[in-house]
Formats: C-alpha cells, sequence, structure tokens
C-alpha cells in the first residue's frame, strides 16, 4: 500500500525546489493559523507576511516560542481590517497570495470581492480540494465544496475552468473531469444531469477547454473502470477521472468529508478565480495537510508567472 500522504509528500518536495511564494498571512493570531506559516516558511515553501494585531501576534509566538524576527509583520488592529491590509500587499506586488488565517473565511473573501480594492478577475471565484486518497493512485480535485453554494450553469463553466486550469498547474499528465450527478443519464427531472451535459456540449464547442470532460457520471463510474465497463459506459473520462465536479456545495461538503472521515483522505485546499491563489486551512488540518495547500498554491503562482490562465 502506498506511504499516507505520499502524494502530497511528492508535491511539497517539488515546490521545495523552487523560491519560497511571498503570501500575506490574514490575523494570524492563534496557534494552528500562526504556526501553520510559520512552519510552511521553514519548509521553504512560503515567505510569510504577517499582518494583523502586532501585539496579539507577539504575544501568541511568545507563548508558543516561535521567533518572529524573520517575518515582517503588517499592523492592523482587527480582524476586518488584517484581510483588508493583506489583500492590500497583494494589490502593492509585496505578496503573490493570500492564506487565511483566525479570521472567518467570510470576512476574508469580502476583502478580496470588494469592487475596487479587491482582487476579483472576469471569472468567478472558486474553491477546489485537492485530495490525497489511500488506495488511490493519483490526487483528486473536487470542486466546488465550499464557496459556490447553489451555483448556476453560467457560473458552473468558471468552476469547471478553474479546476481543469488547477490540473494544469499540478502537472496532470491529462485532466479528466467527471460532472457528477446521481446517475449517468440525462434526466429532465435531474437538473444537475442537464447542466452537465450542457457543460460537456460547451466543451465540444471549445467554451471551456484544456480537459476531457464527461457528465453526468455518477461516483461509482466516475473513478472505477470496472463500474463503468459494467454500465457499458464508453469514455476516456470514466471510471479514469483525476476532477470531479459536483452539483452544489451541499453534495461537494459531504463527498470531501466521507473521504477524509470514512477513507482517511486528507484534504489540501485552495481558492481561484482571484488575482492570487488564496490558502484557506482549517484549524483541523494536519501539518502535512497545511503545507500541501501552500504548496498547491505555489504550484498555481508558477503557472499565473509563467504564463498560465489560472488567474482567469
Amino acid at each position: 500500500m502506498e506511504q499516507k500522504h505520499a502524494k502530497y509528500h511528492r508535491l511539497i518536495e517539488f515546490c521545495q525546489t523552487l523560491p519560497p511564494l511571498p503570501v500575506a498571512v490574514a490575523h494570524p493570531c492563534d496557534r494552528s493559523s500562526l504556526e501553520g506559516a510559520v512552519e510552511a516558511a521553514k519548509a521553504r515553501l512560503i515567505a510569510p507576511v504577517l499582518v494583523g494585531p502586532r501585539a496579539r501576534i507577539e504575544a501568541v509566538a511568545a507563548e508558543l516560542g516561535i521567533d518572529l524576527t524573520p517575518y515582517p509583520i503588517v499592523d492592523a488592529p482587527y480582524s476586518h481590517a488584517s484581510a483588508a491590509a493583506a489583500v492590500e500587499c497583494v494589490r502593492d506586488g509585496r505578496s503573490e497570495a493570500l492564506m487565511k488565517g483566525s479570521l472567518h473565511t467570510d470576512e476574508l473573501m469580502a476583502a478580496v470581492v470588494k469592487r475596487d480594492t479587491g482582487l476579483r478577475t472576469a471569472r468567478r471565484i472558486s474553491h477546489c480540494f485537492v485530495m490525497d486518497v489511500p488506495q488511490h493512485e493519483n490526487p483528486l480535485i473536487i470542486t466546488d465544496a465550499a464557496i459556490n453554494i447553489a451555483p448556476t450553469l453560467e457560473e458552473k463553466v468558471d468552476i469547471l475552468q478553474n479546476a481543469i486550469d488547477l490540473g494544469h498547474a499540478l502537472q496532470f499528465a491529462e485532466v479528466r473531469v467527471a460532472i457528477l450527478s446521481a446517475m449517468e443519464t440525462v434526466n429532465p427531472k435531474v437538473p444537475s444531469t442537464i447542466e452537465a451535459a450542457a457543460l460537456c456540449k460547451m466543451v465540444d464547442r471549445h467554451q471551456v477547454t484544456g480537459a476531457l470532460v464527461d457528465g453526468p457520471l455518477a461516483l461509482d463510474n466516475a473513478i472505477d473502470e470496472e463500474a463503468a465497463r459494467i454500465k457499458q459506459i464508453h469514455s476516456p473520462v470514466a471510471g479514469r477521472a483525476n476532477v470531479l465536479m459536483v452539483p452544489d456545495l451541499e453534495a461537494g461538503n459531504m463527498l470531501a468529508k466521507s473521504l477524509s472521515f470514512l477513507a482517511g483522505a486528507d484534504a489540501a485546499g485552495v481558492v481561484l478565480g482571484a488575482r492570487v491563489p488564496i490558502i484557506l486551512t482549517s484549524r483541523a488540518d494536519s501539518l502535512v495537510t497545511r503545507l500541501a495547500s501552500c504548496a498547491v498554491a505555489v504550484m498555481v503562482a508558477l503557472s499565473r508567472r509563467e504564463g498560465g490562465r489560472i488567474m482567469g
């Protein structure tokens, strides 16, 4: 059996050959967020700028025995101000990514999407988990399980393109997207099957590019070749998908957490569609998952620098 976290370790080791990514860490005022940023810096993945109330950050560091000397601090009085100042670090070129500290995701994203002072692009913002599932050969991208609650077909076009571009940033040899539903046939009574079929036709017409895309597919015949064979689904994606696009946030959240809690998977994550990648970590994340999320952001930023279109 493959060593646990082997996929993440390969990703982290590759990113350690690259220059550390300048990252604005918004409001790292508790143990998990400050430790996570410092550990990623020690692993040579990121060069953090700590943005938040200086006294609180220094107090947490003192409690944990962390030396803050190597890390610049941008003083901001409270969490909303920390989010705005972290976004400003990106806008003025000091940082190439954002990282969530001990503030609510909504606070950070509100600063990101502000029309005049944020980091919006023409692309819809969406989230991707990069799952390391034991006994599954390759990483699995799942989208969107964290940002878009009930996306429209128009929004799903951007969610799909963001995920495809992430697959390229992660250097997948071939990006194969399964658009998931409860069944693999188009059923007028199940709207997600109609939207899946429409997205596939958009791929045929080059409105979405860069991947093999098929749907609707049920989860079993998306990732298990034997299930696809039994159902007589002939497709270059069926049974071999490395990107799973879910119908809505509820389905995505349940899928990702099922893999985590029932299959022992880990879930690194990144938000795409803004001008820079955004690292959203959870207090429940293990150290290796935090480092993997930073490594994913490093790969996205590298793709952007090299002329990729992942930022929209």
